[in-house]
């Protein structure tokens, strides 16, 4: 039998499919990282089984998380967003997510890529959780928080950025014992 986290076992298949093949692996590709930093920031203050239900919602009514449409969405697409059941309809949330697409821009403008922008702050590693002490931040996210704060994120806390840190495999919280964790080098 299979071991994994306990938070993917004997739960919905969503749950236990998005911690198979997505949760915790390291993740570069420029899109896949706005779309995790959008879903996560959506996220705040819910369950994320919230948020994965609705997922193929959001992935369709913000364009695939096309950076540079997101970038671009007017007070006519803020409104229909807002009128989208099928999606998280938080006014601040939705004006962050193109808010954060412009500020994602200026970093991959800076960086060559978010991707180097992010992995950078680990010279390119994998952290792993050594303790199985299950935080909701660490100095790490607190950085890089502060400074997504600073470039002009929001909704870019430190504990959203540490769970998005965890969800793109920079940090690697799967228990010990999870076949994920050793997976993760």
């Amino acid at each position: 039998m299979i071991k994994r986290c306990k938070w993917a076992e004997n739960v919905e298949e969503i749950y236990t499919k998005y911690h198979d093949k997505e949760w915790g692996t390291p993740t570069y590709d420029d899109q896949e990282l706005f779309e995790m930093l959008v879903l996560e920031s959506f996220q705040a203050g819910l369950a994320w089984i919230t948020i994965l239900k609705k997922r193929e919602n959001f992935k369709e009514a913000f364009d695939n998380f096309d950076i540079e449409k997101v970038s671009k969405y007017d007070e006519d697409k803020v409104e229909e967003l807002r009128n989208n059941a099928g999606i998280i309809r938080h006014k601040g949330k939705i004006n962050a997510a193109i808010n954060n697409a412009n500020v994602f821009i200026e970093i991959q403008n800076e960086f060559g890529s978010f991707s180097n922008y992010i992995w950078g702050f680990t010279d390119n590693k994998i952290l792993k959780d050594t303790e199985e002490n299950y935080l909701t931040n660490s100095p790490l996210s607190d950085k890089i928080a502060k400074d997504l704060k600073k470039r002009g994120m929001k909704f870019v806390g430190t504990t959203i950025i540490y769970s998005y840190l965890e969800a793109i495999g920079i940090i690697n919280n799967h228990v010990h014992e999870c076949f994920k964790y050793e997976e993760q080098e």
